[in-house]
């Protein structure tokens, strides 16, 4: 008798169910921790974006920093990479 189904697919369909499951356990126990420390979980999502918002100024204020040598280096030798520099503009609009 001739079958759709195969051992590798009865297998294959058994870990998925078994992922979902343990996939939805621990989603199901995650809400029920929630429920029962709300607390615990308001002050762990403050901290997490307390650090990402203070990341985010630190690297800004690095940013503006390096920003501001990089102008100040230019302002101060602003002339100095253009000592003997001539610039030749050809008229050749026949092309």
């Amino acid at each position: 008798m001739f079958s759709f189904y195969s051992n590798a697919v009865s297998q294959a369909s058994k870990g998925i169910a078994k992922g979902i499951f343990t996939v939805g356990l621990l989603l199901a126990g995650f809400g029920v921790l929630i429920l029962a420390l709300p607390a615990l979980f308001a002050m762990l999502a403050a901290l997490v974006f307390f650090i990402a918002g203070a990341g985010c100024v630190g690297t800004a204020v690095k940013i503006f920093l390096a920003q501001r040598q990089l102008n100040k280096m230019n302002s101060d030798n602003s002339t100095a990479y253009r000592e003997n520099v001539q610039i030749h503009i050809e008229d050749d609009h026949d092309a």
